[in-house]
């Protein structure tokens, strides 16, 4: 058994090799050809000479034709993007051209690439407490989630430009100011501070509220007497 597994072991071991001689002494010793790759091939010059032309091929095909060059030629083409592309941010106008937002912090505390900068100040409207002294995004920083958007209560950041952010040489190139971004904006005709705390009286939710409540009530003091009573039968 032994025998015959040391047969195979060196059927494989000379598998794809010319066996020249074996050895008297020892028949597991055995002298084999090995084939040397030829001067030519060591040199790798017809390999290379074969890559060269591949690569002058397609130089003179791009130069001339043009007719495999996937390269778009920015910015004098642009390639156009889908129409669910966001775009850059803006900051909604009021009628007065004022900006909207009334610095409640919403939009910095839930971006994720901590994107945004804002500085509250007190303002002489009476009907508003605070506007953004400062307010700045970080383009480069963005990720284009839009939390900004579904978090703020005034509609005072939207974005739906559909414009790409410009390619900036410096860092502070990729931001974005108050300016720039009001710039980007137009009149809301949103409710500024919502439909108002009185929107339950007007809607008649409140006494719609009550009335299920108390016939709630009423089901849950129901059932709990009737279980009452059959325990006790």
């Amino acid at each position: 058994m032994a025998h015959a597994h040391s047969d195979t072991a060196e059927q494989q071991s000379t598998e794809g090799l010319e066996v020249v001689s074996v050895s008297d002494a020892n028949k597991g010793v055995r002298t084999v050809r090995v084939d040397r790759p030829t001067p030519a091939e060591t040199t790798f010059l017809k390999a290379t000479a074969m890559g060269l032309g591949v690569t002058i091929k397609h130089f003179f095909q791009n130069v001339f034709t043009k007719s495999k060059v996937e390269t778009v030629q920015y910015p004098e083409e642009k390639v156009k993007y889908p129409e669910r592309n966001r775009g850059l941010h803006r900051l909604m106008q009021r009628d007065d051209g004022a900006v909207r937002c009334v610095a409640c912090m919403c939009c910095p505390t839930v971006c994720p690439a901590h994107c945004i900068t804002i500085v509250p100040a007190e303002t002489d409207d009476a009907g508003i407490e605070k506007y953004p002294a400062v307010f700045e995004i970080d383009e480069l920083r963005c990720v284009v989630c839009g939390l900004c958007v579904e978090a703020c209560p005034c509609d005072a950041i939207r974005m739906d430009t559909g414009i790409h952010a410009p390619p900036s040489e410096t860092r502070h190139g990729g931001v974005m100011d108050k300016p720039h971004l009001l710039n980007l904006g137009i009149g809301s005709t949103a409710t500024q501070g919502g439909v108002g705390s009185d929107w339950r009286e007007r809607t008649g939710y409140e006494e719609d509220w009550r009335e299920e409540r108390a016939f709630d009530a009423y089901d849950r003091v129901d059932v709990e007497s009737k279980k009452a009573a059959k325990d006790e039968s």
